[in-house]
């Protein structure tokens, strides 16, 4: 079955809650890649790590975490710096974050830290989110992603907060579509799509992406479902009905249940090999929206069988 490197990020989620009429705030562990590591595990993939973590108490809790979850952390690297904290606040269930701490505990890890020989193994690369927008983390990224042998798997999870201004967006999509160019998969959201492109128009965005070279793309469009795209044709697919009360994650764990797929089968062949993958994901992601969102919402394949049989 081989196992996915995932790199990116790992923080703190400060979710915001009602207490007694007041507001207060829940901590969870979080950030997009290390939710992916997660989910991949808890779905039965051999999922491995790579990224830094901070040495204060916040980032000993992350490594139990990692390592409870069954998450090879070989690849983290500790660091001196307190650990980021992602305030999270929301509109129904969809989150929005407000991020916390310089530098960024998250974005340390160098291409002198990347074990390529790891990265050459995987049958998987997964990387992508805020990370890339921070040096020297975007190096080691752009190292690990010019290593041949995995299939490379890339989320831009934009977050306008951290854009100030239309250079700043005009400059991640440059970053990120170098990355698109040459990727076995790229997922994003219909948020991202319409930050990256202007308007939240995923068929249009699809191709944009697949005249880029990516040779799959999904975007993700909330209660709506999903859009998968390939050379061979596209398809919209509905998402489970759900009650939902916290979406937090929930993109991620689209992407740990297409690499699980890919973990499990290979890229898969065709648009309908791809929707099934897909259908599949969105089972998870319905999961996990009625779940008090992060890393620890995702779920086993037994959650999955007691859901949705």
């Amino acid at each position: 079955m081989g196992y996915a490197m995932v790199m990116g990020e790992a923080l703190i989620d400060l979710l915001e809650a009602d207490l007694d009429g007041g507001q207060s705030y829940r901590q969870a562990i979080g950030g997009a890649p290390l939710n992916v590591a997660v989910g991949v595990a808890r779905l039965g993939g051999d999922a491995r790590y790579a990224g830094t973590l901070s040495k204060d108490v916040l980032g000993e809790r992350m490594a139990a975490f990692l390592r409870d979850s069954g998450v090879d952390s070989s690849g983290v690297r500790r660091v001196e710096v307190p650990t980021t904290l992602a305030v999270t606040t929301f509109e129904g269930a969809e989150p929005t974050f407000t991020f916390y701490g310089e530098p960024p505990s998250y974005a340390l890890l160098t291409p002198a830290d990347l074990d390529r020989g790891a990265v050459a193994g995987a049958a998987v690369l997964y990387t992508g989110s805020i990370c890339l927008l921070r040096e020297p983390f975007v190096d080691a990224a752009r190292a690990a992603w010019a290593v041949d042998g995995p299939l490379r798997v890339f989320d831009p999870n934009v977050r306008p907060t951290l854009l100030p201004d239309t250079a700043a967006v005009d400059a991640l999509r440059v970053l990120v579509e170098g990355f698109f160019a040459t990727a076995d998969l790229v997922k994003l959201s219909l948020a991202d799509v319409a930050v990256l492109y202007g308007s939240p128009d995923p068929e249009s965005a699809a191709a944009h992406i697949l005249g880029l070279g990516a040779r799959a793309v999904v975007v993700t469009l909330g209660a709506a479902g999903a859009h998968v795209a390939t050379p061979a044709g596209s398809a919209t697919l509905p998402a489970p009905v759900v009650d939902a009360v916290d979406a937090t994650g929930a993109g991620d764990s689209v992407m740990a249940a297409l690499i699980s797929r890919l973990l499990a089968g290979g890229r898969p062949a065709g648009l309908d090999a791809w929707s099934e993958a897909v259908r599949f994901a969105l089972s998870v992601a319905g999961l996990v929206c009625e779940r008090q969102g992060g890393a620890t919402a995702m779920p086993t394949p037994a959650d999955l069988a007691a859901r949705w049989g």
